[in-house]
């Protein structure tokens, strides 16, 4: 596997998620991430991909726990430094978040508005900052279309802006949500395997929620199985028989658990947190 299964990315420990309607969408949960990995998470729509995606960046507050970010300084997120922890957390969303009336190099330039102070946001951009737009945007295809608004382009080519506005922040983590959900099947394929062969270049670590079992099992160097907000599977992805990747989706509670060898005990407390660190 190309990653250093000796250092360590980052860690949750014990983060959890209730939201202020009392709904628990992420039981309290330990996970570590080795640098260079390309995680996927995997589970059905609702079971707490996005959530535990969210808390890494900020986006969703934990309830409880704490993530902690190599090179971050004092390790620990918190509203203190949580501009700076973001500034180094690329986001690649499942609707894109494009300007549709913009160009496609205006919407990359916005991944360096976090670099910018309040004032230089006032500036125009500089000839530096374009050029290494636009070098982001021929790594991704589409140097052709820069002068193009992105409300023209295909959604896959959408994605694909969106992938180069992440990494135009030179991010050290890459977080992704459901990239390729809104994508027919071969188009999906084809941005998983340009965004895969990207951060296995540049050694970026990777946490990318999916749905798709088959994407999952052919890009991941780890699968982190969710369901109803729980980790119950935490393994490489060829551990994923078809048994077990069913039970992540399957309805109900009672008998329908993988195996315990790769899971939480679903008799479990949901104040224990579910311990899986590789790193």
């Amino acid at each position: 596997m190309e990653f250093d299964k000796n250092q360590r990315m980052l860690s949750l420990q014990g983060v959890a998620v209730t939201y202020a309607d009392g709904h628990r969408a992420l039981e309290p949960t330990n996970l570590s991430v080795c640098r260079g990995e390309f995680v996927v998470l995997l589970g059905a729509s609702g079971a707490g991909k996005s959530t535990l995606l969210r808390s890494i960046n900020g986006l969703v507050t934990p309830t409880m726990g704490t993530v902690v970010v190599a090179d971050l300084p004092h390790g620990v997120v918190s509203p203190r430094n949580l501009r700076e922890h973001r500034r180094h957390c690329g986001m690649v969303f499942q609707q894109h978040h494009l300007i549709g009336r913009q160009t496609v190099l205006d919407n990359v330039l916005m991944g360096k508005l976090a670099s910018r102070g309040p004032l230089q946001s006032l500036w125009p951009w500089s000839r530096a900052d374009k050029l290494q737009a636009l070098a982001v945007i021929d790594r991704v295809g589409l140097l052709e279309k820069a002068l193009a608004r992105a409300d023209t382009l295909s959604g896959g080519q959408q994605q694909r802006v969106g992938i180069a506005r992440a990494l135009v922040q030179q991010p050290r983590l890459l977080l992704a949500d459901e990239p390729v959900a809104s994508l027919d099947p071969a188009t999906a394929q084809g941005v998983l395997t340009l965004l895969h062969a990207i951060c296995k270049t540049d050694r970026l670590t990777a946490i990318v929620s999916l749905h798709q079992v088959n994407l999952a099992q052919m890009f991941a160097d780890r699968i982190v199985g969710i369901r109803q907000g729980r980790v119950v599977f935490d393994d490489v992805a060829a551990r994923l028989t078809p048994e077990l990747a069913a039970a992540l989706y399957a309805q109900g509670a009672a008998g329908t658990a993988p195996h315990p060898s790769h899971v939480a005990q679903p008799g479990a407390h949901p104040s224990q947190p579910q311990e899986f660190q590789p790193c």
